[in-house]
């Protein structure tokens, strides 16, 4: 527990991350760019918010420079100052304790990708742990919730008793990375379907004519008005992918999760939850 400052009303200290705890470093897919660095980095503000001192990084799946630094350049970095460290007797941190947490940056699986930060991870001589996915997870259906709405595809609070005009009862999750994502995203449709009353089927983006077979589908089961939510958060969805998918379904799309408050949450809890560790009060030692 956080010890309380003296006084009636004081506020509990803010946990702040162990002293020598591994570095955070978010796996991002897809092609680099400015806007997928600013997304990343917003989620990796996010999890900071939640746990001061925490040690974070962005690499990218596809990085080659320094403007996006591939994941094998983020652990080499991170091993050569933790190394640097120890040696110079500023930090002591037990054997067992891995140089990073690697956390891809994926709503849903995708075993291709997956499989190629694993290679990376095997090859760098570093010791790393590699978290699942961040789904699927409650919050990211409330994600998807606010997506819509923003959109007007939804109402924005499910327990006001009004409707929006522009209001789909029948949505569709975009998933891509296979037959597992699609797997996911249908979960996290459950949860969805739950939040707003409609009917919600996954389908894969990244295989033609999927989409438009389940609106169909939909549409046949008695749903007018359709909506394409994509269970992704951004990088790893190639922009043409989502307007063609919407296009062939004849219906109208949200934006990706994107950096999300739940999507930060979710990548620290990934991490904490690896490390069987809970946030310390400033200074306590990583055991």
């Amino acid at each position: 527990m956080p010890r309380r400052q003296p006084g009636r009303h004081r506020k509990p200290e803010r946990p702040s991350a162990p002293e020598g705890a591994p570095a955070l470093v978010l796996a991002v897919p897809g092609a680099p760019s400015a806007a997928i660095r600013s997304m990343a980095e917003e989620v990796l503000s996010i999890a900071r918010s939640d746990l001061p001192g925490l040690d974070g990084r962005v690499a990218y799946v596809d990085g080659e420079d320094e403007e996006f630094p591939p994941l094998t350049a983020v652990l080499a970095q991170a091993a050569a100052q933790r190394a640097a460290l120890a040696e110079a007797g500023t930090l002591q941190v037990a054997e067992d304790v891995p140089v990073a947490v690697v956390v891809p940056l994926l709503a849903g699986p995708d075993p291709v990708l997956l499989d190629r930060v694993r290679d990376t991870i095997a090859t760098s001589g570093t010791a790393v742990e590699l978290t699942d996915v961040l789904g699927p997870h409650p919050l990211l259906a409330e994600a998807l919730h606010v997506r819509l709405s923003e959109a007007g595809l939804a109402r924005a609070d499910r327990a006001r008793l009004f409707t929006v005009a522009t209001a789909a009862d029948g949505i569709i999750l975009g998933a891509v990375g296979g037959e597992e994502a699609v797997q996911a995203a249908g979960v996290t449709g459950m949860l969805l379907s739950a939040r707003l009353a409609v009917p919600v089927m996954a389908a894969p983006l990244d295989r033609a004519g999927a989409v438009a077979k389940v609106a169909e589908s939909l549409r046949s089961s008695g749903s007018a008005r359709l909506a394409l939510a994509p269970y992704a958060l951004g990088p790893e969805l190639p922009a043409e992918m989502l307007a063609t998918a919407a296009q062939e379904a004849e219906c109208e799309a949200a934006e990706p999760l994107g950096p999300y408050p739940s999507v930060g949450q979710l990548a620290l809890t990934q991490y904490t939850t690896t490390l069987g560790i809970a946030p310390q009060p400033a200074g306590a030692p990583m055991r």
